[in-house]
């Protein structure tokens, strides 16, 4: 097996020449560098990423810790984390927290413990464990998705990363009243989830903006999950006046809402019209198919990658918070005709 001392001399330069090549760590004149790249290739040299994490305190590995994995959601998220980190040679360590902000402060500890030089984190709907252990460490992080509060007093910078919710929500809800529908009822996820909140604020700027009144018996919770959202759907079925139309605030809600209308005997949209907030693959396989707010999924991933490169790069940086805009797919369960697509931010006016 080459080694650096093998690539120096086929080079013809200095072993420190070749890891400031290797490392990005002082500049080296072009002709040199290419020389360095080109016996690299020649001898089939690689690095010793152990060694060199010794030396620079870096593990070049990002740990990522979301919920679902399995969700279609954040497996596009994670396609996105995943292509950004190899585009910049770091590597991926995984994890699930399950929402549960218990097992959530055991899978960050953990990642943690193997070194690696940031974090990208769903946070849970109850997250003061996990920030306290993120800032008592002082672990570099990105949070995504989902939005906190950090604490005042500056023992934790966070940069944060989510789409737009709201805007979007408040849009779905004004489509549906612009055809007419007047009990529009909500499918909202789990509670104390900040992505929760602001669909649940947008519902009602929606519902504010089409002159119509909130009425809180038309907001059922369904946890953010499929069957929680089944249930959550037959309540407001059996309402004694049942909502005309139907927001559903996830996409595995949907899959919930859409069960429990089928085993009422609804039809959509004739029964009853369904316009949901993230959009998937084969959301227009369904019949008919789904109207939707699709996030930017993929890039929520890479931004998180490029913004903790740049915490890394800048530790002392004030911390940000970037919200991506959604896109309004426009399809046929809202009971009109499909339309182009549009980008989505901020409330209705």
């Amino acid at each position: 097996m080459a080694t650096m001392a093998d690539v120096a001399r086929s080079a013809g330069v200095s072993v420190a020449t070749v890891s400031h090549v290797l490392n990005g760590t002082r500049p080296v004149l072009p002709h040199t560098r290419q020389a360095v790249l080109d016996a690299v290739d020649e001898l089939g040299y690689t690095p010793n990423t152990l060694a060199r994490s010794l030396v620079t305190s870096r593990t070049r590995s990002i740990g990522l810790a979301v919920s679902a994995i399995s969700n279609p959601y954040f497996t596009e998220i994670l396609q996105g984390v995943e292509a950004a980190a190899l585009e910049h040679g770091y590597s991926l360590l995984i994890a699930d927290p399950h929402d549960d902000p218990r097992h959530e402060r055991k899978v960050v500890q953990l990642l943690h413990e193997r070194r690696v030089d940031g974090m990208i984190v769903a946070p849970s709907p109850d997250p003061g464990e996990l920030l306290a252990y993120l800032g008592r460490h002082k672990v570099p992080t990105v949070l995504l998705d989902r939005v906190v509060d950090l604490p005042a007093d500056g023992t934790l910078v966070c940069d944060q990363v989510c789409a737009e919710s709201a805007g979007p929500m408040a849009r779905l809800v004004t489509h549906l009243a612009g055809l007419g529908h007047r009990r529009i009822g909500m499918i909202a996820g789990l509670t104390g989830l900040s992505t929760t909140d602001e669909r649940l604020g947008g519902y009602r700027d929606g519902l504010a903006a089409a002159g119509l009144a909130y009425d809180e018996g038309l907001v059922a919770h369904g946890d953010s999950e499929s069957a929680g959202a089944a249930q959550a759907t037959a309540a407001l079925l059996s309402l004694a006046s049942p909502p005309t139309a139907l927001v559903t605030a996830n996409n595995a809600m949907t899959i919930g809402a859409l069960r429990s209308l089928r085993e009422h005997g609804l039809s959509v949209p004739e029964g009853i019209a369904l316009c949901c907030f993230d959009d998937f693959a084969w959301a227009d396989l369904f019949s008919p198919r789904l109207t939707a707010i699709a996030q930017p999924s993929r890039d929520m991933g890479a931004e998180a990658v490029r913004i903790l490169l740049e915490r890394l790069a800048a530790p002392d940086g004030p911390a940000r918070v970037l919200r991506l805009p959604c896109t309004f797919v426009h399809r046929t369960s809202c009971g009109c005709a499909e339309q182009p697509l549009t980008s989505v931010k901020g409330t209705p006016s």
